[in-house]
């Protein structure tokens, strides 16, 4: 497969295009050790190893990320007035197009996937191929057995919008339990609302699981490193909770 080499490099590096062709035309890329100044030389990634200055850029059609996300950080794309889960990725893995498959609020940590692959991403967040995320949430009041067979049952929100079935588990009893929830679906703040919707509060969130992915528990907060093929399946593998 040929490409223009402005093309690869805006993608691969992710610059602009008017960028990449600045680029090529001052002499910074080489395609099998010689200097290319045409920006619309074509070359083949697959067979041929295209640098920019020195670095061979590794081509992949799509990239697909883990980040262990942090609170204060805002999971969209871009955001001008607040950081944003892509500015946490490393200079090497940056591309145009990414954009996290899925979202977290603000302060909820854990994990998130990066891709630019939207027919990936639609596949992991569509609610009816019932992936079940796991989050564990600290909260201000007991875990009654009502609530985790409202849980179970499929709960609604205060607004009365109804919730797919989930389970809740709780790990550590008390005033302040902390718990471990699986839904299947992402509405807008939702996990809180299901516990508001039973007056309790979530003083802390954290995603642990998507699928049969866990978050890599050596990667760090603020860390993002590329999944291998088998994590970039693992998240299709059930994981659908029994609900006793």
């Amino acid at each position: 497969m040929t490409i223009r080499l402005d093309k690869f490099i805006a993608n691969q590096a992710a610059v602009p295009r008017k960028e990449a062709t600045r680029l090529i035309r001052v002499g910074r890329v080489a395609v099998d050790g010689r200097v290319v100044r045409d920006p619309a030389a074509k070359s083949d990634p697959d067979t041929q190893a295209i640098a920019l200055d020195g670095q061979v850029l590794a081509y992949r059609a799509h990239l697909y990320l883990m980040l262990h996300k942090p609170a204060g950080i805002l999971c969209v794309s871009r955001d001008p007035n607040a950081p944003t889960v892509l500015d946490l990725v490393p200079p090497a893995l940056r591309r145009r197009g990414l954009f996290p498959a899925g979202r977290l609020d603000k302060d909820t940590t854990g994990l998130v996937l990066l891709t630019d692959d939207g027919d990936w991403a639609h596949r992991l967040t569509a609610p009816k191929k019932e992936i079940y995320k796991v989050y564990r949430a600290r909260l201000d009041a007991p875990v009654t057995p009502d609530m985790i067979r409202a849980f179970a049952e499929g709960t609604a929100l205060p607004d009365g919008t109804p919730c797919r079935p989930a389970r809740l588990t709780v790990l550590e009893p008390g005033d302040r339990p902390l718990a471990e929830v699986a839904v299947c679906e992402g509405k807008y703040h939702q996990i809180k609302r299901m516990f508001g919707a039973h007056g309790c509060g979530v003083d802390a969130l954290s995603r642990l699981s998507i699928g049969g992915l866990a978050l890599d528990e050596a990667l760090p907060e603020g860390g993002c490193r590329e999944l291998t093929e088998t994590e970039k399946n693992a998240v299709f593998l059930s994981n659908s909770p029994i609900f006793d």
